[in-house]
């Protein structure tokens, strides 16, 4: 008997320390974050301060971060010459950034989603999430007291998708871009997983017969806590480190800071092709370790001898964890692009760029490619490109000149593919996606990306505009792209020798046109069709030729 009573004493006391534990690192936790996002509502700027600190350079800078906020509702009163006032204000009061955007938007077949039934959708999304959690949760005993998730119609990446329009991702004058990376910035993440890509092929490779040796290609799939997503992509190289002159340009670094630049310069050449992107400090423990569900990439993550955490890939590509990523010892940059409404929603064509580079280290020619001679050695494969559909018919050719234009500047040679929204047809606009290759070598101008331009001698007067406009020393575009740029809680984004080799390669796509201009006459070279009618001319815009 006496010993019965000290097994029932000892199994007592076993599952009181079980429980004990349990309270402790599950139930204390949930109950600690409860707390502080009662005090720290979502609306309150100073929450969570520690995970997203706001860089001191920027927050002296007030007024081009207003700028850059409220970059198409600039002032009429703001000062433009002598150097004084905000060069980024000035650009967008100027009258090509004021001249309302044609054709028209008629109705719901000019913009990209049904909001009605986006939001069944979305809706349906949510239950779905919420019911995967709790299985989760459940099927490792966890006490949660986490909120059930809920769709809010007015969260920014919501009324990003019901924005989406056949004039571009978001128009000039919505407020809610800022309001999306103000998001992205500070909202806590509440899952972190793999690309669906990266899915595909995870396992499915031999690391020995993969071509990228560096271990580049990492990215994770974030979701915030208003139910948005984006795509991090980790920093993976110091901003004055330049892309050594041996490497193929398809083995190089993805660069993070990359993907913050060409979203700033994209909405400054007033394309607004490349989705919303910024730059956040991310705690790899708390906002990736923590939340994500994923086991593979639960069990990359390890601590580095200098006591920081880091994670890997196993597959494609970073097979080893000298190819990991790693916080200080924590907190990791990163950039952050919104993600587009999912394809069941919107279906995009993946098209090969007829300008496809090889992707081989011998240099042959990519099988994907059917002309029977390569745009490198050919200087009239233009002419054979036109004959082809649709760059024989519609303004697809003038979109691939721009994309070429915009690769140009930020020195981007891994344009293999574009995608556009089946719904708007063959004159729908190219998605400028997956920019983390550019700005590489601001030492050198690859001339063969401006190859389009070269060989068809063909340019929107839309866009030569805008080129001749930044330029100009009032809107030079190394200035308002450094003055954009501060926005970012990355700041400083790009190198000074980055910001002036934009200067230095817009040049030379002047001089590109205006020797298409001397040998096939302006009519031949400078394009106006329907969509660019109300465009002021030179005249009107104070340019120069």
């Amino acid at each position: 008997m006496p010993g019965l009573r000290r097994d029932r004493l000892l199994t007592l006391l076993l599952l009181g320390a079980l429980l004990s534990a349990d309270l402790y690192f599950h139930l204390w936790p949930q109950v600690r974050r409860q707390l502080r996002s009662r005090e720290h509502p979502r609306g309150c700027p100073c929450a969570r301060r520690a995970s997203s600190p706001a860089p001191d350079s920027a927050a002296a800078s007030p007024a081009p971060r207003a700028a850059a906020r409220n970059f198409s509702r600039a002032g009429p009163g703001t000062e433009r010459h002598g150097g004084r006032g905000s060069k980024l204000q000035a650009l967008f009061v100027h009258p090509l950034y004021r001249v309302p955007e044609e054709p028209p938007l008629l109705g719901p077949e000019d913009s990209l989603l049904a909001s009605q039934e986006a939001l069944r959708y979305y809706r349906r999304k949510v239950a779905r999430w919420n019911r995967r959690h709790k299985m989760y949760k459940e099927q490792l005993n966890l006490t949660s007291l986490d909120i059930p998730q809920q769709l809010r119609l007015e969260a920014s990446w919501v009324q990003f998708h019901l924005g989406i329009s056949r004039h571009g991702l978001y128009s000039r004058s919505s407020p809610v871009v800022s309001q999306l990376l103000q998001d992205m910035r500070r909202f806590p993440t509440i899952s972190a997983d793999y690309s669906q890509d990266e899915k595909a092929l995870l396992g499915a490779c031999d690391c020995t017969q993969i071509v990228k040796p560096s271990g580049v290609h990492l990215k994770l799939v974030l979701r915030f806590s208003d139910f948005g997503k984006a795509m991090f992509k980790p920093m993976r190289q110091q901003r004055d480190e330049e892309t050594p002159a041996d490497f193929f340009y398809f083995i190089d670094f993805q660069r993070h800071n990359a993907e913050i630049a060409a979203f700033h310069l994209d909405r400054i050449l007033d394309f607004r092709r490349v989705p919303p992107t910024v730059g956040r400090l991310v705690n790899v423990t708390k906002e990736i370790l923590e939340v994500t569900k994923n086991e593979i990439l639960q069990s990359v993550f390890f601590v580095s001898p200098a006591s920081n955490v880091c994670f890997f890939a196993k597959c494609p590509y970073m097979c080893k964890t000298e190819y990991a990523v790693c916080g200080n010892p924590h907190l990791l940059e990163g950039s952050l692009s919104a993600f587009l409404p999912s394809l069941n929603l919107a279906p995009r064509l993946s098209v090969p760029n007829p300008w496809i580079r090889s992707y081989s280290l011998a240099g042959k020619e990519d099988p994907r490619i059917s002309s029977p001679l390569r745009w490198e050695v050919n200087p009239l494969y233009c002419d054979t490109v036109k004959q082809i559909y649709p760059y024989n018919s519609s303004n697809r050719l003038l979109n691939i000149i721009d994309m070429a234009i915009f690769d140009f500047l930020i020195g981007n040679m891994d344009r293999h593919h574009y995608e556009m929204f089946t719904k708007f047809g063959d004159d729908g606009f190219l998605i400028h996606l997956d920019n983390a290759r550019g700005f590489g070598r601001h030492s050198q101008d690859e001339l063969s990306i401006l190859s389009p331009l070269s060989q068809c001698c063909r340019i929107k007067k839309k866009t030569l505009l805008h080129l001749q406009l930044l330029a100009q020393a009032d809107y030079r575009l190394s200035d308002v792209m450094r003055e954009s740029l501060l926005e970012d809680q990355l700041s400083p984004v790009l190198t000074e020798p980055h910001l002036l080799a934009l200067d230095r390669r817009l040049q030379i796509i002047l001089q590109t046109v205006e020797g298409c201009v001397e040998a096939h006459g302006e009519q031949n070279v400078i394009a106006t069709d329907p969509s660019e009618q109300s465009a002021p001319d030179s005249s009107q815009a104070n340019l120069t030729s």
